[in-house]
This record gives C-alpha cells, structure tokens and sequence, in this order.
C-alpha cells in the first residue's frame, strides 16, 4: 500500500495532468472541468492513464475531479463508477496503486456518496484535494477517514496560505491532526512556488511533533501569481502553453523536491507523461529502475549523441550533455523568468548560472 512504500523510504511517482490534457485533446470543457469524459469516451482516459503508468506513475488516480452530484447530477454515480474501473484496469497492468480523489463540494453529504463508491471499488487510498480553505480540507478529511483507508490531503494555496489566511504550516498540522497521512500541495502555483508552501508545511508538523509524508504537485510557472494562482492570470486557461515547464525544469524540481523530503512526487495541471517521465529518470538512482518510456529517451538529452548531422552529436558526447548557445538562451530565459522577487539571487542570474546538463 502507499503507507507501506513511503515508510520504507520509496520514492512514489504520481500522475500528472487530466482536465487540460483532456481539454486540449477534445475530451473536456473549459469552464467547470467535469470528467464525464470516463463515460463518453473511455479510450481516451484509459489511454492516457496508459501514458502516465508509462511513464513511469505508480499511482493512478481516479478521474473524478468535480464528480459529485452537485456537479455532475444524475451522472455521478456512473461517472464515479466508471472512473475507479479505468484506473484500476490500468493500475492492474503494472505495480501502480488506485487513488480516489474528491475535490471542492457544495455539500459534506457529496463527499459521502463518493466515498460509498470509492470504497465499493476498493481503492487504495484516498486523495482529498483542490481546497483553498483549511476547514473545507479538514472536513473532507474526517469524511475519507471513515473509509479506514490512508488518506492523503493537499491545498490549492501557495506561500501566503489559505484564502482565509491559515498559513501552509497551520493547514498542514489541521490536516494531519484530522487524520491525513500525507499532506502537501497541488495546482494554481508553480513548481519552485510549490516547493517554498510545503517546506513552510514542514517546519510546522517538525515544530508540532508531528510526522506525515509530503505530496507534491505542481503545474506552470507562475511567479507573477496572485494568491489565487493561475487562476487570476489572463492566460488562464486556453493560453498557458508558455509558462509550461521543461523536462528539464521537472528533473531538477524532482531532485529539489526529493532533497526537501518529499517521497510522493507527481504533478497537476500541464503536467504531461514526459514531465513523469522526467521525475522517474532523475530519481531512477534512488528507485533502481527507469520508466518503459525511457526506453526511446535518453536522460538529459543523452540520446542526441546519436543524431545523424556531426554538429549536433558533438553538443553531446557520450556520457554528457552539452547545451547549445540557442537552448541556453532558451533555458536561461525559463530559470530568469521563474524566479522569484523575492529570491535575493533574482537580480544576479547571469549566463554563468546555466548549468551544464
């Protein structure tokens, strides 16, 4: 179970992006993002649940974001339904566990009617997730716990904290005192904002005498955010393809995440397969193994070395990896631009700051 891996030290990979990558893949609308998608055309979620597991996920998380009835009505129960048997059809065919996942509801009861199917279905724990307000989080949480399965909570909120001002520490230590075995963040900010709330979440359960895994995710960058995230910004959400992360940006959030303490990494919105294909080849050392999908791609560009011009395979000698002038400029651009104002290092990036990849 997911208890079991993260108290023996394993690194967890989670899943990615479902609601803009369906969106952008004609399976969803914009707007209240409901997944009736698992209904109306399963091969499509089977299928990119198929690209996460690939990838390198050993989680698969039910579709099920804004399934309650409150939102989908007479739907729901299909929908729940039909989202748990995808990922676990999935899950079955690797070493992945299932994650029901609630979000926001108008309604405690909803979180009930969810979890009755969740339960039904055996899933393998549970994800209470997207909440801005610590006490609508805590709710969800005491609701999951009745399942008696471990339960996993993250917030929607950056460094400034809820939207009633509860700090990421405060959310932290109501969410495990509720029963929450695994706590953290997910979507709205980006992956070094993402970083900054949950180290803030664990110098408070550290100061509390409190213990509980951290879950990470993330999705754009975003350091121009407000405190509502990419959701006040005017590119949200048909014009973020700019602010999407590199696989590089993933590699180096993954290693920054797991030297933070996080063992349960994965990611939110614009988060594609290859994103989680970046996180499980950095932490491959630390996993004993890469993903399949790493079987057409090379670390940090490694595989370039095989191209078929001289000039670019000399930009990558076997065993480097060597960025060109454009790229740099490119990658330079990307670190600069996902700074923050308030790192005291903002106003000294230089080029000599590129690393070599």
């Amino acid at each position: 179970g997911l208890l079991e891996r993260l108290d023996s030290g394993d690194v967890v990979v989670g899943d990615g992006s479902f609601l803009l990558t369906l969106e952008k893949r004609g399976y969803v609308k914009a707007g209240l993002w409901t997944p009736e998608a698992v209904v109306e055309h399963p091969n499509a979620v089977r299928q990119l649940h198929m690209e996460f597991l690939r990838a390198g996920s050993d989680v698969m998380q039910t579709f099920t974001f804004s399934a309650s009835e409150d939102n989908m009505e007479s739907q729901w129960e299909a929908v729940n339904t039909a989202a748990c048997d995808l990922a676990r059809e999935v899950a079955d065919k690797g070493d992945a566990l299932v994650a029901g996942g609630i979000c926001q509801t108008s309604l405690y009861a909803h979180h009930k009617d969810e979890l009755e199917i969740f339960a039904r279905k055996n899933v393998d724990f549970l994800i209470a997730e997207y909440f801005e307000h610590a006490v609508e989080a805590v709710w969800a949480v005491e609701v999951l716990k009745e399942s008696g399965k471990p339960v996993a909570a993250t917030m929607c909120i950056g460094p400034e904290g809820d939207m009633h001002g509860v700090t990421p520490g405060e959310c932290a230590v109501k969410l495990v005192k509720a029963g929450a075995s695994v706590v953290g963040v997910n979507c709205r900010f980006g992956p070094w904002t993402s970083l900054k709330t949950v180290s803030l979440m664990k110098e408070a359960l550290q100061a509390a005498g409190l213990k509980a895994h951290l879950v990470q995710s993330l999705g754009f960058h975003m350091p121009d955010c407000g405190k509502g995230g990419f959701l006040d910004l005017p590119e949200y959400p048909f014009a973020l393809e700019p602010r999407v992360a590199t696989r590089w940006d993933v590699q180096k959030y993954a290693r920054e995440a797991y030297n933070l303490g996080v063992r349960y990494i994965g990611g939110c919105c614009g988060f594609e397969p290859y994103h989680i294909r970046a996180i499980a080849e950095e932490l491959a050392p630390e996993r004993g193994f890469l993903p399949p999908a790493s079987e057409k791609h090379g670390s940090w560009g490694s595989g370039l070395n095989t191209h078929t011009k001289p000039w670019i395979r000399a930009r990558f000698p076997p065993g480097t990896c060597v960025i060109s002038h454009a790229i740099g400029i490119a990658f330079f651009c990307k670190i600069f631009f996902s700074a923050s104002p308030s790192d005291p290092d903002f106003l000294n990036r230089s080029t000599t700051d590129i690393p070599h990849l």
